[in-house]
């Protein structure tokens, strides 16, 4: 038997929808199950031949977990290795060398000093900082995030240098970045399964956070919408995530890829709604399903990007 599991924490609509759904499918060999940990010994293999990760960015022993589970077998949905090693603004730079725009954007020094560090610690660093140059380059008014992400939290708009050198102050050890700002006419949030399986979304990110999610919006152009799935597969495909939602803003008619690292997106069915609450969670077994089918015993099980992929075999994937 081929078990499926998936871990979580506070969520409660989505996991019991996608074990129900698995199950239902009645595949043989194959069933799922909340996963349950009693005890985690170094390079022993899980019970499970994939885990869909739900929570690890909030529990670091699960994480720990994860890494053993996927080195002995398991394919973990996400990738525990690059999930690690990921943050937002790294995911700006290679947007970029893959072709697909993004806002302009530097990265920032924390305004306090790290624990255990002094001015010794900073001799790389120049000073002044080339602050001029960023706010000339960006323009005001601008966001300010933090680096590697966080679920909208301390995300700051700043209307101009004052503003900004009050709110940097309040951010303390936090690794920001500046960001331009896009005004859009219109933005959208995907859900993207196995790298290249797309559901797009009409979204609205100035709503409540139950409202966000547009029902019944104006028709879109289907050349806007083929260009934001090709985006959408193309940003995938180099990050090695099968399990992630991004989200673009249109301005001119150029969709920008505005947030795009997110391995365990909400999927909760009262905020995104009931049909794109039943997409995911049929698509998502779908796609658990055919990983268990592949899976390898004693054999790394993994999606790896094509940006990691390319560095070990050499190559260099290019896009049109």
């Amino acid at each position: 038997m081929k078990k499926i599991g998936i871990l979580f924490g506070k969520e409660n609509t989505f996991p019991q929808a996608f074990i129900d759904r698995v199950n239902e499918k009645k595949v043989k060999n194959v069933m799922a199950e909340a996963v349950s940990i009693d005890m985690v010994e170094q390079a022993k293999p899980t019970d499970y031949a994939v885990i869909i990760d739900r929570i690890s960015q909030d529990v670091p022993f699960y994480r720990a977990y994860l890494k053993n589970a996927a080195i002995s077998g398991t394919a973990v949905i996400n990738n525990p290795f690059w999930w690690s090693a990921d943050e937002k603004f790294f995911n700006n730079a290679l947007a970029e060398k893959v072709g697909v725009p993004v806002p302009k954007t530097f990265i920032l020094p924390s305004s306090h000093r790290p624990p255990d560090t002094d001015e010794n610690s900073f001799r790389n660093m120049k000073f002044p900082f080339a602050w001029e140059h960023m706010f000339d380059t960006i323009g005001f008014p601008a966001y300010m995030k933090p680096h590697d992400g966080g679920g909208w939290k301390s995300v700051y708009r700043v209307e101009n240098s004052q503003d900004l050198w009050k709110k940097h102050g309040e951010t303390e050890n936090l690794v920001m970045m500046l960001q331009e700002e896009i005004n859009f006419t219109e933005y959208f949030r995907c859900y993207v399964l196995d790298t290249d399986n797309v559901h797009i979304m009409q979204y609205e990110p100035r709503n409540p956070h139950h409202l966000r999610y547009v029902i019944d919006g104006p028709p879109i152009k289907q050349e806007l919408l083929d260009l934001i799935k090709k985006y959408c597969i193309r940003l995938n495909k180099a990050l090695g995530y099968d399990f992630n939602t991004i989200e673009f803003a249109v301005r001119d008619g150029i969709p920008y890829a505005i947030d795009f690292c997110n391995p365990a997106p909400d999927a909760d069915v009262n905020s995104v709604g009931q049909d794109n609450f039943d997409w995911i969670v049929e698509n998502a077994a779908n796609m658990a399903i055919a990983k268990a089918k592949k899976f390898k015993k004693d054999k790394m099980n993994l999606t790896w990007g094509t940006f990691v992929k390319d560095q070990i075999t050499g190559k260099k994937t290019t896009y049109k």
